[in-house]
């Protein structure tokens, strides 16, 4: 009976839903995995198989499944308040979460904007760049940059500042022009230069530019420490204390993508804590709901909100949503927070990623592997002369042996929950090792 159920959820999803970032031929030969459930680090199938999920379900699952801490928080606040218009009205937990948020920056930050996902919140702090500039009398300055081979979203103005080919040449003639500058990925670091050397270089293009069109742009766009989506390119902190002290000087905004870096992925609450700065906008989603609910904002200083409070609606920031500020989306990033806090987490992840960076040494010292690399709880590595078909054949093999992995071209990754323990860990670096040299011999 469970097989029958397993094969009519799948037969009745193929038939009726287009899946994302999915070329749906593939699904013709790579399976389509019906969940019926999820419990801590691991989802479960109808047949009862289950797979433990290395990715965090697109990065946004930091505590577990159906954690019981965030679902009795839920639950609470459904009795309460499920949903109320934030434009003339306000709630607590809005409050609350934008209250304990900018506590983390040291109120550096004092304003959040919300919207629900992670391209909204980019759409966000692009416009309030702009916006606040003309606002400020320098309405030429309308242009943005972005770092080679960065990723920022799939709506419009996000894809403008997104450097992958695969998800932007299509839409081109869409697209407002932007300018980009080099990446500081320490895989490009020639023989003997180290990551700072790196940083030091792209930091050094963003001065060429900023000298030359410091008067038209607005703002840069970084994701902190890690490019994810262009195969988690690392670089060093450097790079973002430099690149601060370009935009201070040239009077140009730093936008902070921390989408997917934030919330502890990268071994500090806000990755850019390692560099010892704050942006002029930060962008967070993912994580910040624990992976229950769609819930994005952005955050902001003191003077861009100054820069809108006026008599006048037109200098006002008249962008909304919906759902901006959902209720139980805020109650549960808020009980993601408290979790944080009452259970140390930042602390406890060290001695994980110390584990399972330990775990995975024979993968590290792999003769087909190079660039082995690791930041917070984020771990990849590059698989050496990959067929074109590398990344499908991965995920379809992991899932043989119980794991749910999304290689990105060829880069395997992992960005597991934070709730693993030894066993997990242990097994999650095995199972890796066996899927890549069962891959790898084709």
């Amino acid at each position: 009976m469970e097989l029958n159920k397993q094969s009519d959820w799948v037969a009745r999803s193929l038939r009726s839903v287009w899946h994302p970032c999915t070329q749906m031929q593939h699904h013709e030969t790579v399976p389509l995995i019906p969940v019926k459930s999820g419990k801590g680090a691991w989802l479960y199938d109808h047949e009862g198989r289950r797979y433990l999920d290395a990715i965090s379900s697109w990065w946004v699952n930091l505590f577990g499944h159906a954690n019981p801490r965030i679902n009795a928080a839920l639950k609470d606040q459904l009795d309460t308040l499920e949903h109320a218009m934030l434009a003339g009205f306000t709630h607590e937990p809005v409050i609350e979460l934008s209250e304990k948020l900018s506590a983390l920056t040291g109120h550096v930050l004092g304003h959040s904007f919300y919207a629900s996902d992670g391209a909204s919140a980019v759409e966000i702090a692009l416009k309030m760049s702009f916006h606040s500039w003309r606002n400020n009398g320098k309405s030429g300055k309308q242009e943005f940059v972005c770092l080679k081979g960065s990723y920022h979203g799939e709506t419009i103005g996000a894809l403008a500042v997104t450097d992958v080919a695969l998800f932007k040449d299509a839409y081109g003639p869409l697209l407002r022009a932007s300018q980009t500058v080099m990446s500081p990925d320490a895989r490009n670091a020639g023989p003997g230069e180290t990551a700072e050397d790196m940083a030091r270089k792209a930091a050094a293009d963003v001065e060429r530019l900023f000298s030359e069109r410091a008067d038209k742009i607005a703002a840069i766009i970084i994701e902190p420490l890690v490019q994810c989506a262009t195969g988690m390119a690392m670089h060093d902190p450097l790079y973002l204390k430099l690149v601060r002290e370009l935009c201070d000087r040239h009077s140009v905004h730093l936008i902070l993508d921390e989408i997917a870096v934030g919330c502890g992925r990268t071994g500090t609450f806000f990755a850019c804590e390692q560099a010892g700065v704050w942006p002029d906008f930060l962008c967070l989603s993912k994580g910040i709901s624990g992976g229950y609910l769609p819930l994005s904002l952005v955050m902001t200083r003191n003077e861009i909100y100054e820069a809108f409070y006026s008599s006048d609606v037109t200098r006002g920031f008249l962008h909304s949503h919906s759902y901006t500020g959902n209720p139980l989306a805020c109650r549960a990033a808020l009980a993601t927070l408290q979790i944080f806090e009452e259970d140390d987490v930042l602390a406890t992840n060290r001695v994980k990623a110390a584990r399972l960076t330990a775990a995975l040494q024979p993968l590290a010292q792999h003769q087909q592997v190079r660039n082995f690399r690791q930041r917070g709880m984020i771990w990849a590595f590059d698989a050496i002369d990959a067929t074109p078909d590398f990344s499908r054949r991965f995920f379809a093999t992991a899932v043989e042996h119980e794991l749910l992995m999304r290689p990105i071209g060829s880069t395997v990754y992992m960005m597991p929950p934070y709730i693993l323990n030894d066993e997990e860990i242990d097994g999650l670096a095995a199972n890796t090792l066996a899927v890549f040299d069962k891959v790898m011999a084709g």
